[in-house]
């Protein structure tokens, strides 16, 4: 009586060929793009490309990568001009004739290569009231919020966003106005001014309502479009935009 032997499914084959990808190499916005040629592999991320060139071509390439698997957002970098996170960017679907073209991410200070310095991104959610503020008198009990109270649902929309600054550097309004807080900053201030626990509320409307606050928003979508969470801070910023509307007329939430 034979064995039965289920069949082994083969390795994945090399994909022909090679792939040229320019990278911006330079300090502080002064520098040039560089020519590499990296093998095609199956299923190869652009993270990894930037891997491959920096172990085998360029050690001093300097990009930033924490997790590889699209949870911490470090490693965004634009990609053919749209900002996009690299470990999960497929090199299949966004390379144009072959070729990927990898610059640090738009609206940021450069430090170098494909490094930012996010500073100025978290201190607008600073500005923007971006953290809880709990009530100085502790309550005497947890407060009870239930999953189907509005507030509840407005806040879980955009509460999955983890700071990576992708629609940052997709936002229009912050390369015309550098002052403009952004839209992950007034999504932060969103999802907190829905969560009927935090005492900050009006001190948080006069935050945002101020010149380069969400009423400097266009609408146009580009943060929406570009967030690898499907977040919608388009939506966010029209629901600040109400509330602030209210509380400079006295109107009750």
């Amino acid at each position: 009586m034979n064995a039965r032997t289920d069949p082994i499914e083969p390795a994945p084959s090399r994909v022909s060929g090679s792939l040229k990808v320019r990278v911006w190499r330079g300090r502080h916005s002064e520098g040039s793009l560089q020519n590499f040629s990296v093998e095609r592999q199956p299923a190869q991320s652009v993270l990894d490309v930037v891997t491959a060139i920096q172990r085998h071509q360029e050690p001093g390439l300097a990009y930033r990568f924490a997790c590889r698997v699209g949870m911490c957002g470090t490693c965004a970098m634009m990609v053919n001009g749209k900002p996009r996170w690299s470990c999960r960017t497929h090199v299949d679907k966004v390379a144009q004739n072959g070729t990927l073209v990898l610059e640090p991410l738009r609206n940021l200070p450069h430090i170098r290569d494909l490094v930012v310095d996010l500073t100025p991104f978290f201190d607008k959610q600073q500005r923007a009231f971006g953290r809880f503020h709990a009530a100085v008198t502790p309550p005497e009990d947890f407060a009870a919020v239930r999953p189907d109270e509005k507030g509840r649902r407005e806040a879980d929309a955009g509460i999955e966003c983890i700071g990576c600054a992708v629609c940052y550097a997709a936002c229009d309004v912050v390369a015309w106005s550098p002052d403009y807080l952004g839209p992950a900053a007034l999504n932060r201030a969103w999802t907190l001014h829905n969560d009927r626990r935090d005492e900050a509320g009006p001190a948080r409307l006069e935050a945002i309502a101020r010149t380069g606050g969400c009423t400097s928003c266009h609408s146009t979508g580009s943060c929406t479009d570009s967030c690898p969470k499907q977040l919608n801070p388009t939506a966010s910023i029209a629901g600040l935009k109400r509330a602030v509307t209210r509380h400079k007329l006295g109107w009750p939430r």
